[in-house]
């Protein structure tokens, strides 16, 4: 077992399960590209949130967020002493909301999912500087409804629309630096905005069906990791994660170039500390937090801010390691709000996450 390996084992096994409950999912992570020699991950990770409210009429809105599942798998291998390559599977983003219960809101739903795939290249300059970057082709598709009584005001009690599965693409690059004599390294990585054009379906009510093509970017973001031993067999590491969450649009043609959704951009923050027991066992501990913005938020992503804790577990044996991570995440209160009035307060929610991940190194 390399340090290299362990210390990815780490950053790997807390930065995913921190994004649980929220739109932005797998947090586009390339750790596994500065893994030793060959390796193959795969990971499962299941999110359970609570989130729930009241609406104007003091009736409950029910719990609206579903539960998910998210599946992972990367593989890294060298090509020469300077030049590597990995290919990583992931769920990036994705949105389970229903309103199932309540006066203002019954029916109203978010339902999207994606899975992307990327190819990267790491290039070492020398012994310390890599530059790395690569393409993403990414599948998505989504289904809303509006429902309730909130909507009839503006005429949309029962509009729904279909987005199909399209694909799109879009690019990775960035930059390390690395002293491996004290496992450190910094890296920052830019991902590019990813444009769909979707076959649209949209039911309006007193109209009909409607097809047409909506065009929707999921956002650009920008990763900045970093790790360095700190005493024996520990590891500080963090990572600051932006993501532009202000450009995303989704504006079907009936809607007259009005959103179905309005997010702002977002920074989250991951600190942890690891430790090797044993060559057996290792552990981690980390601290995320997103700070609130506004909490007035579309009904279709019902939160404002978090913070979280993960904990987690490595046994390695041999070529082999089994990482378990448990993530607890309190939501941030914020209040579903149309057109500028607050329709349900939503407080007191949050987020359990489990995840585990199997390498390989050949």
């Amino acid at each position: 077992m390399t340090k290299h390996f362990w210390t990815a084992a780490l950053l790997l096994s807390t930065t995913t399960l921190a994004q649980a409950g929220g739109i932005d999912r797998s947090g586009q992570g390339i750790d596994i590209l500065f893994a030793q020699g060959r390796t193959l991950e795969l990971s499962y990770g299941r999110a359970q949130p609570t989130i729930e409210g009241t609406d104007l009429a003091s009736t409950s809105t029910g719990d609206v967020a579903g539960n998910y599942s998210q599946i992972g798998m990367a593989y890294k291998a060298d090509l020469t002493d300077k030049l590597s390559y990995a290919v990583i599977l992931d769920q990036p983003f994705g949105a389970d909301i229903l309103y199932g219960g309540g006066l203002f809101l019954p029916g109203t739903t978010a339902q999207a999912q994606s899975h992307a795939a990327t190819v990267l290249l790491r290039y070492k300059l020398s012994d310390n500087f890599a530059v790395h970057g690569g393409l993403r082709a990414q599948k998505a598709d989504a289904y809303i409804a509006l429902g309730g009584f909130a909507y009839n005001g503006v005429g949309l009690n029962g509009y729904n629309v279909t987005l199909d599965d399209d694909v799109g693409y879009g690019y990775t690059l960035g930059a390390s630096y690395e002293m491996p004599e004290i496992a450190l390294r910094v890296a920052l990585t830019y991902n590019s905005e990813i444009t769909h054009d979707f076959d649209t379906t949209e039911v309006v009510p007193g109209f009909g069906t409607v097809s047409s093509t909506t065009e929707v970017s999921t956002p650009q973001s920008l990763n900045l990791d970093a790790q360095s031993g700190i005493a024996a067999d520990t590891l500080l590491f963090g990572q600051i994660r932006w993501v532009q969450w202000s450009t995303l649009e989704i504006a079907p043609l009936m809607l007259g170039g009005a959103s179905l959704v309005t997010l702002d951009d977002t920074v989250t923050y991951t600190l942890g500390v690891g430790h090797k027991f044993n060559d057996a066992w290792s552990g981690a501990a980390s601290l995320s937090y997103e700070r609130p913005i506004d909490p007035a938020v579309s009904p279709l992503a019902p939160t404002d801010g978090r913070r979280g804790v993960t904990l987690a577990a490595i046994y390695t044996h041999e070529n082999m390691k089994v990482t378990t991570a448990l993530n607890y995440t309190k939501i941030g209160d914020a209040v579903a709000s149309i057109g500028g009035t607050g329709i349900a307060s939503m407080s007191g929610n949050s987020v359990l996450g489990v995840g585990v991940k199997l390498g390989f190194q050949f």
